[in-house]
């Protein structure tokens, strides 16, 4: 089933102060946005760095500088 992105969250990362929007279904958004559950459930079409930046408004870029993969 292919989700319907019909509205879009501007979001300013706290760190670096970049600005992006990132499209959403808007049901889903607002389900989350009220607790009624998981951002990976609800928005599991996002990538882990558009949840991110939602959940704590960190963009990727920081996020990675932030907790670096002990891996790489």
């Amino acid at each position: 089933m292919k989700t319907n992105i019909d509205y879009k969250v501007s979001v300013t990362c706290n760190l670096c102060g970049s600005a992006k929007e990132v499209g959403v279904n808007k049901g889903d958004y607002e389900k989350w946005v009220r607790n009624e559950g998981y951002i990976q459930d609800l928005l599991h079409y996002l990538s882990a760095g558009d949840r991110e930046l939602l959940i704590s408004s960190t963009c990727d870029d920081c996020f990675t500088k932030l907790f670096p993969d002990p891996e790489e």
